[in-house]
């Protein structure tokens, strides 16, 4: 990928959510220019440092790879703090952003 990879501030809040919606779909836009559209594209976010957050950022997060869909692109959401994936799987949203992940007590297990 060119371009410099996007990431999360350490906090998002419902309060900050639209004026971080506003840029980060800025964001997204221009490194989708800059990928181009083309089979297995994908744009990438870095959570890292993402410490203090509530609902607003899976909002943030599914609006994202709505957008990246929109554009052709598949969204990848890099360094998952453990707590935003488990926030995500109370909202019953895991899936949609990481699809990778296993779902809860679907880990190997031996009978």
């Amino acid at each position: 990928m060119t371009g410099q990879m996007l990431k999360l501030p350490q906090s998002v809040r419902v309060d900050a959510a639209p004026a971080l919606w506003l840029s980060l779909q800025a964001s997204l836009r221009a490194e989708a220019a800059q990928v181009g559209s083309g089979a297995g594209a994908e744009l990438s976010i870095n959570a890292a440092e993402l410490q203090q957050f509530d609902s607003a950022v899976l909002t943030l997060l599914l609006s994202a790879a709505r957008l990246c869909a929109e554009l052709g692109m598949r969204l990848t959401v890099l360094t998952v703090p453990a707590k935003l994936q488990e926030l995500a799987r109370v909202y019953g949203v895991a899936e949609l952003l990481w699809p990778e992940l296993p779902a809860p007590g679907q880990s190997a297990q031996t009978a």
